[in-house]
């Protein structure tokens, strides 16, 4: 069975850091594109970060470009988002995807994670 597990979320105060993780389980995602996305509550969900199989490209939305860094293990299946000076509008669940299907900003990828939530005190 395919899992991805997302771990690290919590509440943190504005400007502060936190690390989420994103386990994977059941296949090798090592030759796929990652992604994380968000979503906060009322809105859609929105596109965060993604990073190739090799690290060889990163995609960031512009709302976190010079915040947060998108990171990966291969060989520990596990894909990383650093995120720095948080803000409330950061406040969100935050999925871990693997697989796109075409545009790595869209929602179209083949398996996702559970989520975590991360919440951002002003």
């Amino acid at each position: 069975q395919v899992q991805l597990v997302e771990s690290g979320g919590g509440l943190v105060q504005a400007g502060g850091s936190l690390r989420l993780s994103c386990a994977a389980s059941g296949r090798t995602f090592s030759s796929d594109t990652m992604g994380w996305f968000r979503q906060a509550p009322g809105k859609e969900r929105e596109f965060v970060a993604a990073i190739t199989w090799n690290s060889g490209r990163y995609y960031y939305a512009d709302s976190v470009k010079g915040r947060f860094t998108v990171s990966r293990i291969n060989a520990a299946s596990t894909v990383f988002l650093q995120m720095n000076k948080l803000r409330p509008e950061d406040t969100a669940i935050y999925y871990c995807a693997a697989r796109p299907r075409g545009s790595v900003y869209l929602g179209a990828y083949d398996y996702w994670g559970q989520g975590t939530q991360v919440t951002v005190s002003s």
